[in-house]
């Protein structure tokens, strides 16, 4: 509808979860929605795909019946609603994207600005170390990889909400296997290959893809691909498979 802002609630059978969606346009004026300004405990999911964060928002609903979830695109949106009320925690989904992107730490970091009393959670697709390491610096209470269940994530936002941290396993089960043996591995392959072929081969070694390859370590592609065919052929092996298999075999 032209000129009207649109908001949608949705109600479980049993009417005590409540799902708050909305769109608004800059050009609109902020609205309120009766009943809502009153709540002293909501959580703000912050997601710019909108089938995403309904589908989150759902699930969330769905796994703990007595959580409350206001959803929007952008903190712009939500300041539009002139809530007078605090959410109890924030979780803001990046998606794909990377929390060391400048654009998108420099989100995380207005959100605890913003929200000084309140966790802020940040959700994304990957479970990387550094990313996890770079949204606590930003001042998050938690990460969330994509990779996780729901209930998993429910309990997540439960613990920040309580005034803990919530850090995902796979990234400490992955540190802890990138620190351990890092000095035998290094020592093993180290004799055969460059140092930029070393940080290649150990990528290889946990399945990565050229494109992510070469984004960590800042090269080109086609960079990337000329350290993989050296190392081929110093390890004598056909194809990627066989590069991994047999690096593995070198760092046991």
């Amino acid at each position: 509808m032209h000129g009207q802002s649109i908001t949608s609630e949705k109600f479980t059978s049993d009417g005590s979860a409540r799902i708050i969606s909305v769109r608004a346009s800059d050009s609109l004026r902020p609205f309120s929605t009766a009943g809502i300004d009153e709540w002293e405990d909501y959580i703000l999911l912050i997601d710019s795909r909108a089938l995403d964060r309904e589908c989150l928002s759902k699930s969330l609903t769905e796994c703990d019946s007595a959580m409350h979830i206001v959803t929007v695109g952008s903190l712009d949106e939500w300041q539009t609603r002139n809530m007078q009320v605090l959410p109890s925690a924030v979780l803001f989904m990046i998606g794909g994207r990377k929390v060391s992107d400048t654009d998108v730490s420099a989100k995380i970091c207005a959100l605890v600005e913003r929200f000084q009393t309140s966790p802020v959670i940040v959700g994304a697709d990957g479970d990387e170390l550094a990313q996890l390491l770079h949204a606590l610096e930003c001042g998050a209470r938690g990460y969330i990889p994509t990779s996780v269940g729901i209930k998993v994530a429910a309990e997540a936002v439960a613990l920040a909400r309580a005034g803990g941290v919530f850090v995902p396993a796979s990234s400490l089960l992955a540190a802890k296997e990138a620190i351990t043996p890092v000095a035998s591995r290094n020592g093993c392959l180290d004799s055969l290959f460059t140092p930029r072929e070393v940080v290649v081969a150990e990528a290889l070694r946990r399945g990565k893809a050229n494109k992510i390859i070469a984004y960590e370590m800042d090269l080109c592609e086609s960079t990337v691909k000329v350290h993989i065919r050296n190392i081929m052929k110093k390890l004598n092996a056909t194809n990627r498979t066989e590069v991994a298999y047999k690096i593995r075999e070198l760092v046991r």
